[in-house]
């Protein structure tokens, strides 16, 4: 049976400061990065030993991953989690080459499909004063319909066009191989993904909610998610 973990990273130090992120490479606060051990804590706790990791190309999404591979050895069942890099990238010089077993190994791989949404102007702003200057309700729209984009940035629709091909091509064959995937990224791009998961609506949208740093898991069966749970205590 694989298992597919879906977590949001931790408060990062603009989630603190209410402040629309987007691309904007933002790292976690201090409570972040507790949310993140408290996640290690938890997978660890369920027995969970994840085989690959995916994350965005955001250091909030990568240290939420790492803390979750590195904070509970069981996590790993005693190998290490080993960043690796496209090798088409001009400033790749094979940092992740080393010799040894892979299959010591727990392979964690960035990309910018599983990026938050890009929020545009918004980004930088904050979200209170934004929306008592331009109203409550389109800043609303603006941060949680499907098709809604922000000035100058991206709809939901828009990231579920990148997120989701990228979980078709790199993400599904684990699971359907029996492996548990790991994927630290975002709110709006997880969304997108537990959207065509759970089959939902684009009017059921605005009413999903993700919190930071709590795993959310799919178990697969025949390459198929049969159940699904909230990791909490």
């Amino acid at each position: 049976m694989g298992q597919l973990i879906l977590i949001r990273h931790g408060q990062s130090t603009w989630n603190a400061q209410n402040r629309f992120t987007g691309w904007v490479d933002i790292p976690l606060s201090p409570r972040g990065r507790r949310e993140a051990i408290e996640a290690a804590r938890l997978l660890e706790k369920a027995g969970t030993t994840v085989q690959v990791c995916y994350t965005s190309l955001l250091i909030r999404a990568i240290e939420t991953a790492v803390i979750c591979l590195t904070e509970a050895n069981g996590i790993c069942n005693g190998k290490s989690p080993v960043l690796k890099h496209d090798e088409h990238d001009p400033d790749w010089h094979g940092w992740d080459h080393y010799e040894g077993e892979a299959t010591e190994e727990v392979p964690v791989f960035t990309s910018q499909a599983l990026d938050e949404r890009n929020y545009g102007t918004l980004q930088g702003l904050d979200k209170a004063q934004t929306a008592a200057r331009l109203g409550e309700s389109q800043v609303q729209l603006w941060r949680r319909s499907y098709s809604t984009c922000p000035p100058g940035g991206e709809s939901l629709a828009d990231t579920s066009r990148r997120t989701l091909p990228f979980f078709e091509s790199r993400i599904l064959s684990h699971l359907q191989a029996g492996e548990t995937v790991l994927v630290s990224a975002h709110g709006n791009s997880l969304r997108s993904i537990i959207m065509q998961l759970d089959g939902l609506a684009e009017e059921d949208v605005p009413g999903l909610e993700l919190t930071t740093a709590v795993p959310v898991i799919y178990e697969y069966e025949d390459g198929r998610p049969v159940k699904k749970f909230i990791l909490t205590d």
